[in-house]
This record gives structure tokens, sequence and C-alpha cells, in this order.
């Protein structure tokens, strides 16, 4: 089974890596590191290929669609942290599709519609106001993925990941500027922490784990 397993991951890191390199290659793709484009993609592949296989490996026991629900969203996950740590972008075709591949789980596990839509609908629309706010401090593409996740987790899941995602940036932005990695004007990209939040919270949540009752 691990084998099976490993290749999974191994197939994931590969057609995910190879998307990504279609949407850096597109014409005026907002790349802010054109130049490293080939240089992050053999990195990349392990990135992804170790967190997936890792990804499947915590969720085995897991009821097949409850699995699956997981397991999808971390894909996606991982590759938007991928593109956000190495070009600051998270692409409008790769959002798209993770928010339309969250409707069939969310009737196959019969989670509330209404709490979902109102997550994504509420969620972005705070941070919309905030990236107004901030002058782009918070940039479009953290609005949307916001909206996304409110999609996959609900308002629950929606403010955990915000919580624990803000405090992640807030450290490792602190830890950057002591160490003099990054300056403050800087770029800081801030959806790989919510990315990192929110497979932590499919992963470990006990509200998911609960959807044992309802397949079962």
């Amino acid at each position: 089974m691990l084998a099976i397993y490993f290749l999974s991951a191994i197939t994931a890191a590969l057609a995910g890596s190879f998307w990504i390199d279609c949407l850096y290659k597109m014409p005026n793709a907002p790349l802010t590191f054109p130049e490293k484009i080939h240089g992050k993609n053999y990195f990349r592949k392990i990135f992804i290929a170790t967190f997936f296989f890792a990804a499947i490996i915590l969720n085995a026991e897991l009821p097949k669609f409850l699995a699956a629900y997981n397991i999808t969203a971390i894909f996606f996950l991982l590759l938007i942290t991928a593109t956000d740590f190495e070009q600051y972008i998270i692409f409008d075709k790769m959002l798209l599709p993770f928010a339309i591949a969250s409707l069939p789980f969310i009737i196959i596990l019969e989670l509330p519609l209404l709490n979902h839509l109102s997550a994504a609908i509420f969620g972005g629309g705070i941070f919309f106001i905030l990236m107004l706010i901030s002058k782009n401090g918070i940039g479009g593409g953290d609005v949307k993925l916001v909206a996304v996740l409110g999609l996959w987790l609900g308002s629950e899941g929606l403010i955990f990941v915000v919580w624990l995602g803000t405090i992640l940036a807030g450290v490792f932005a602190l830890f950057f500027l002591l160490t003099k990695i990054k300056k403050r004007k800087d770029f800081f990209a801030y959806g790989p922490y919510l990315c990192t939040s929110a497979a932590y919270y499919l992963i470990f949540s006990n509200n998911l784990f609960r959807l044992n009752f309802i397949i079962d």
C-alpha cells in the first residue's frame, strides 16, 4: 500500500508542477521573479511529493469520501503555497477549479451549504475591505483564497484558519525582519500560512473527524 501512496505522491507532484510551469508560461503572467522560474522546479516537486505523501498517510484510515475531500483540498493548497512562495502570486486559474471542486464534496458529505457559501462571501468580503485599508498590503489573491477556503471549510473552519494563519505569518515576518532576510518594504507571501493552517485544520480538526458518523 505504501508503494501506491508513494506513486500517487510522485504523480501529484509531477502533474502539479507541470500545471504551475504552464501557468508561469502564460502570456503576461504577473511573475515577480521571472528569471527564477526554472531554478525552483526541482525543489517544488520534492515539496509537493513529500507533503502530499504525508497527507495520504494521515488520511488513510478515514472513510473514502472524507479522505478524498481532505486530500483534494491539500493538493490545491500545496500548489498555491508553491506559487506564492516562488512568485508571490496566486493564480485565478488555480483558485477557480479549487472552488468548483468543493461543491461535489459539500453535497456528498452533506455539509451545510448555506454556512459554507456565507463563509466564502463574508470571509472574502472582509479581506477585500482589509486589502483596501492596507493599500494592497493584502493582495487580491489572498482575498480570493480566503473566499475559496470559506467554501471548503465553512465559517468555523475559516475563522480558525485566518486566526492561525495570521499568527504564523506574524511570527515568520518578524523572524525574516530580525534576521534581515527581508526588509520592511519587501513583498511578503501571506497565502502559504493560510494554506498551512487550512491543511492542519483539514487533517486534525475534531469537527471534520466527526463526519465519520455521517458517512457510516
